[in-house]
């Protein structure tokens, strides 16, 4: 049974040489077996907090603070997600962890670390950035990259977000996004959001170029548990659900009926953290 506690831990701010020798930034908190947390596209490790606190009443967190973000290093021009599974696992030797979890690209990242990684033992993904027959759109890429070259940020970010979410914000003309975002996001988080623009192109590069090359995952010998949010169904859909747990060798599938794609950093956190924190603990037979 999850025990229901406050962890009033502080997070400790921490840093480990990858192996191209970039630092990577890392948080800390709690006491236990270590747990690695890969934050998503747009995203910061410090977006994870209260995630984190959940975890760590049963375990040692260690929130990796992905490369160009923070006090990490650029993901420079040789980026790709190699790099930054070389992050993780330079992190893993590091703290001898052996679960992770992942969020959106965050938990495309922590399958591709648990590919022939037999010191991992489990890892809990909400709502992988895998895209299965194209179901992660990449159109939107080129009109995306020309705005960003003219400074067009603003203009950028909302081009990527109509095509992500297109049964929702995609049905609103752009011009009405660019004046409401402000409002809906505020000034501060909208900012943080526009300063990750460049690293978002090419993550998403990367997503595109392994469109359909799910069936490497068979290579995961660790238990997986595949998270996904029942609110918002376009960024995964139960059909693309179904292809890769079949792939993996030993799986469990958890669905928030409440929580959208957001629900691990935002809707939700202590309820999605509560049900990894019971899967990590349970014993496999």
């Amino acid at each position: 049974m999850i025990k229901n506690h406050i962890n009033t831990t502080a997070e400790t701010t921490h840093t480990v040489l990858s192996k191209d020798g970039t630092r990577i930034s890392y948080l800390s908190i709690g006491s236990g077996p270590a747990v690695i947390i890969v934050p998503g596209a747009l995203s910061f490790a410090s977006e994870y907090t209260a995630f984190a606190h959940v975890l760590a009443e049963h375990f040692t967190v260690y929130t990796i603070e992905r490369r160009g973000r923070g006090l990490s290093g650029p993901q420079g021009n040789d980026y790709s997600i190699t790099k930054e599974s070389e992050d993780v696992r330079a992190l893993q030797r590091e703290t001898g962890a052996s679960f992770i979890v992942g969020h959106s690209f965050g938990g495309l990242i922590a399958l591709e670390v648990a590919r022939n990684n037999s010191a991992l033992t489990k890892v809990a993904v909400y709502e992988p950035g895998v895209s299965i027959d194209g179901s992660i759109p990449a159109g939107w890429i080129p009109g995306y990259e020309k705005k960003l070259a003219e400074g067009k940020k603003l203009d950028a970010f909302v081009e990527f977000i109509r095509a992500l979410n297109p049964q929702s914000s995609g049905k609103a003309p752009a011009w009405l996004l660019k004046r409401l975002l402000p409002l809906f996001m505020g000034s501060h988080e909208l900012k943080r959001k526009l300063s990750l623009l460049h690293e978002n192109l090419r993550e998403h590069k990367e997503v595109a170029r392994l469109n359909n090359s799910y069936e490497i995952y068979r290579e995961i010998t660790a238990c997986v548990l595949l998270m996904y949010g029942g609110k918002d169904q376009a960024t995964l859909a139960e059909g693309n659900m179904h292809r890769l747990t079949a792939v993996f060798s030993r799986a469990e599938v958890r669905k928030f009926p409440t929580l959208d794609h957001f629900g691990i950093n935002e809707g939700s956190p202590r309820e999605v953290a509560e049900a990894v924190s019971t899967y990590f603990l349970k014993r496999e037979l």
